[in-house]
């Protein structure tokens, strides 16, 4: 018998407290079980030949499981004691559950479709600070979905720009901005002048209608710098936090959510995604990366838009993704799931039947690409947004609402 046989037990029932629980998408000539044992070869003691230092005892404490085959999936049982948490922490999970499989020659694709983590790996992390709950407590939104926009262009405007489009986007009814996944430390709009004038406009839309709004500053950069950088922001005013979690790291995330000093919510960007998403036969589904980025303090984070936006993607995919914001995984508190790309008021009923009101809809142009502009453009989509939250058709309410019907003779259409 093939030596990589031993890593097969098929039907065999596993301590799910005591294993992460994988599933792969597989494309490969082989039978799907010679491919799978391959998988759980390389991820965990095995290597391309039998080697002498591999013994029953080694392999029988800490060889990868594979314990169920099908046409073209196969789930794989990983022990606890493969990772290290108090050092490796996610960067060694990821190495374990999508690393080196990715190479294997005998693989024509390999994806990543979902991993179950247990109790005991769970709670070694501390999770969102805010999450669904505390979100709504601090805009003082209990039901309806969080309404926000992406200030565009996404780069260009200086601060004062900055300060005119939050202040009108507040005066509309938004209740979040944030900046772009591009924006940082640029000449044309140095961080530090930014977070003041966002903070005045957010203080001047209190002050003028007592509505609450925050803004989430992207703070995105090297390991070494970004709680430095944002402590200076969260001093100057800023009432969100901005991470690109795939460029910057998910141990970027976890330093300001584990960290006392940062007391901000943290919005995660999924920018760099769809290099790992979007191919069905190879990569990682955003649902795991979505795992992740909760265990890691997340308390936003981008799912997509069900497949009705402008970006690649379906309402299957993003809804599992939805899930493992909200879905029972110890004693983490739930996360917000963002709605962005391409969104507009027209877009706004589709989102909240599919998504229900636990959701952030976000939309950059289809706000300040308004015929009335960014306030205009805000006021249509709150009003989509209550529209939605009250079950009446966004068409039946625009009839008495201006933006709204604005908006949707521009984009009904799309």
């Amino acid at each position: 018998m093939d030596y990589s046989e031993k890593y097969l037990h098929l039907g065999e029932k596993v301590d799910l407290d005591a294993n992460v629980v994988c599933v792969y998408k597989v494309k490969t000539d082989l039978p799907m079980r010679t491919a799978a044992a391959a998988i759980a070869t390389e991820q965990s003691t095995g290597t391309w030949t039998d080697v002498s230092t591999l013994d029953d005892r080694i392999f029988e404490a800490y060889g990868g499981k594979v314990i169920e085959v099908k046409k073209d999936r196969c789930t794989i049982a990983f022990p606890i004691e493969d990772f290290s948490l108090d050092i490796g922490g996610v960067p060694q999970i990821m190495s374990v559950v999508c690393g080196n499989l990715f190479g294997l020659d005998a693989l024509h694709g390999v994806r990543l479709e979902d991993c179950v983590f247990p109790k005991s790996m769970i709670k070694e992390f501390r999770g969102p600070k805010f999450g669904i709950a505390g979100m709504r407590k601090a805009l003082k939104r209990p039901e309806k979905p969080l309404v926000g926009t992406i200030v565009k262009p996404k780069i260009g405007l200086p601060p004062k720009g900055y300060h005119d489009y939050i202040y009108d986007a507040g005066m509309g009814g938004l209740t979040n901005g944030k900046d772009d996944e591009t924006l940082s430390n640029q000449r044309f709009c140095p961080l530090e002048e930014r977070v003041v004038a966002i903070a005045q406009a957010i203080d001047e839309v209190k002050q003028e209608s007592g509505h609450r709004m925050m803004h989430a500053i992207n703070v995105t950069t090297r390991g070494d710098k970004i709680l430095e950088v944002a402590e200076r922001a969260q001093e100057l005013g800023a009432s969100e936090l901005m991470v690109d979690v795939l460029t910057a790291g998910f141990a970027a995330v976890q330093v300001l959510a584990e960290d006392p000093s940062i007391k901000l919510p943290i919005h995660v960007h999924r920018t760099f995604h769809a290099a790992f998403t979007r191919d069905p036969y190879h990569g990682v589904a955003w649902s795991v990366f979505t795992k992740l980025t909760r265990m890691c303090g997340g308390d936003a984070v981008h799912i997509g838009t069900f497949g009705v936006g402008k970006m690649h993607g379906d309402a299957e995919e993003d809804l599992a993704s939805q899930k493992a914001c909200r879905e029972k995984m110890g004693s983490l508190k739930p996360v917000m799931s963002v709605c962005s790309g391409g969104v507009h008021p027209a877009l706004v009923e589709k989102l909240v039947k599919i998504g229900g009101k636990d959701i952030q809809i976000q939309a950059g142009g289809g706000v300040s690409g308004h015929p009335k502009g960014v306030r205009g453009g805000a006021m249509a989509l709150a009003q989509a947004v209550d529209a939605a939250s009250a079950g009446i058709p966004a068409k039946r309410y625009a009839k008495d609402h201006e933006e709204l019907r604005l908006a949707l003779e521009k984009w009904g259409s799309r």
